[in-house]
C-alpha cells in the first residue's frame, strides 16, 4: 500500500503540461478544486472524467501509475461513502435493520466519493508534472507580495515543498521499517484498534528518529552550500509566461466559467 503513494512524486517528461509554467499549474490545481464543489449535477463528472483522461494522455504518464495513488486512500473514500448514505437526513429510499438510506444520503455519498478521486488525482498532477524546484519558485513567486508586510514567503514555499517532496520517502521507509520490525516478530495487522495502535510503536520511534535525523542531514547540506534563505537569492533559470502559459491561464478560466455555469442550467 505504501508503494502505491503518488502525491509528492516527480514523473519527468517533456510534454506541454511539464513544460508549463508552475504558476500556471498551481492556479489550475486551486480553480480545479473549487470547481469540484461547485459541481452540483452528477453528469458533469463524465466530461470532467474525459478532460482528466486527456490530460493524462498528454503528459505520458501512465494512467495505472496515476490510478494507483487512490488505493492508500480507500478506505477513507468508502468510510465517507458509508457515512454520509447512512447519517443523512431526507426521503427514504430503503431501510433494512437499524440502517436507512434517504435519496439526499445517496446523492451526497456520490458526491462526496467523486471529489476525493477527483481531488487526489488533480493534486497528484501537479506533483507529478512539477518538479521540487520549480514547484518552489512558483510558490514563492506567488506568495512574494506578501513579503512586503514581512511573510516569509521564501521560506514557506521551500518547507511546503520539502515536505511534499519527502512523503514518498517517509512512506518508503516506513515501508522499510515494517518489513524489518515484522521479521524481528512485530505483528500490525491483528488485534482491535487499540492493540493496533500500540503494534505502531516500533513503526513510529524509528520513523521519527531517521525523520529527524534525515532533516538534520539536510539542512547541514544546504548550510555547507551556503544556503542563506531567499534574501537577495537569484535564479539560474527564472520564470517568464510564454504564449502557452497565457492560453493555459485562459482555459483554465474558461474552464472555471463553464463549470460555474453548469449550476444555473
Amino acid at each position: 500500500m505504501i508503494k502505491d503513494i503518488t502525491i509528492g512524486q516527480y514523473f519527468p517528461g517533456d510534454s506541454i503540461i511539464h513544460k508549463l509554467d508552475p504558476r500556471v499549474k498551481i492556479l489550475a490545481v486551486a480553480i480545479y478544486i473549487v470547481a469540484i464543489f461547485l459541481i452540483n449535477n452528477i453528469f458533469i463528472y463524465f466530461p470532467l472524467t474525459l478532460l482528466v483522461l486527456l490530460i493524462l494522455k498528454t503528459t505520458k504518464i501512465p494512467i495505472k501509475f496515476v490510478m494507483k495513488g487512490l488505493k492508500p486512500l480507500r478506505f477513507i473514500i468508502i468510510l465517507t461513502f458509508l457515512i454520509n448514505i447512512f447519517m443523512t437526513q431526507g426521503e427514504v429510499l430503503t431501510k433494512f435493520w437499524i440502517f436507512t438510506i434517504t435519496k439526499e444520503g445517496l446523492n451526497t455519498a456520490i458526491f462526496m466519493a467523486l471529489r476525493l478521486v477527483f481531488l487526489v488525482l488533480g493534486t497528484s498532477l501537479l506533483t507529478l508534472t512539477t518538479s521540487p524546484i520549480a514547484l518552489t519558485d512558483g510558490l514563492e513567486s506567488i506568495m512574494r507580495p506578501l513579503s512586503k508586510i514581512g511573510f516569509p514567503s521564501h521560506q514557506l514555499a521551500m518547507m511546503m515543498t520539502i515536505a511534499l517532496r519527502f512523503i514518498p520517502t517517509l512512506f518508503e521507509e516506513a515501508d522499510k521499517i515494517i518489513k524489518s520490525q515484522t521479521a524481528r516478530g512485530a505483528d500490525f495487522e491483528s488485534g482491535n484498534i487499540i492493540k493496533r495502535a500500540k503494534n505502531l510503536v516500533p513503526l513510529l520511534v524509528p520513523l521519527f528518529i531517521n525523520s529527524f535525523r534525515r532533516a538534520d542531514e539536510l539542512a547541514t547540506a544546504m548550510e555547507a552550500r551556503c544556503y542563506r534563505g531567499g534574501d537577495g537569492r537569484t535564479r539560474l533559470n527564472e520564470l517568464v509566461f510564454v504564449k502557452r502559459d497565457y492560453l493555459g491561464m485562459i482555459l483554465i478560466f474558461l474552464f472555471l466559467a463553464i463549470i460555474f455555469g453548469t449550476r444555473y442550467i
